[in-house]
């Protein structure tokens, strides 16, 4: 009887996955215009490029992940070395305000996860594009999301390919 519940909830469209943990990865990428309000100062160019890469939310007003990105692009797109946590503490310390390690670690964390950055022997920086120069910011951008963008490609045209399946299967 139980099997026969689980068809008829499917076939009503009641059964519910656990959508969270089917989340591998989100990416967000915002095309905002450039003003000349946002090329002002460099704490409101920081801010653009961390919403335009979902890095913050529109409206929200922490400036730590903010500081944490600009940090990131001193280091690999001006001095084009790899900083460790206490260098990337002490730029931000000097630039920003102070910010606690935990924090600080938490933010290369959320940008980790996003495919952003990647880390090695305690040092940080952005993900290398498989092509051009890692200096390079277009070459950068360029990297990261269109393996992105690729990769789930992919899966919705799996997806979608299953979904004709079932419908033809079901004479919809």
């Amino acid at each position: 009887m139980y099997v026969l519940d689980l068809l008829v909830a499917e076939r009503k469209g009641l059964f519910m996955l656990n959508e969270a943990e089917l989340i591998e990865r989100e990416n967000i990428i915002r095309s905002l215009r450039i003003d000349k309000e946002v090329l002002d100062t460099k704490r409101a160019i920081a801010r653009w490029l961390a919403l335009s890469l979902g890095i913050i939310n529109p409206g929200e007003s922490r400036q730590s992940a903010v500081a944490v990105l600009d940090a990131l692009v001193y280091f690999q797109f001006i001095k084009h070395t790899d900083p460790s946590v206490s260098e990337l503490s002490q730029y931000i310390s000097s630039n920003w305000e102070a910010m606690n390690e935990k924090t600080l670690r938490y933010h290369l964390l959320r940008m980790k996860k996003m495919g952003l950055i990647e880390n090695s022997q305690g040092k940080f920086y952005f993900k290398p594009p498989k092509q051009g120069d890692r200096y390079d910011p277009y070459a950068w951008f360029v990297g990261v999301f269109e393996s992105t963008y690729k990769e789930v490609g992919e899966k919705v045209a799996q997806v979608i390919n299953e979904l004709k399946n079932k419908s033809s299967v079901a004479g919809v």
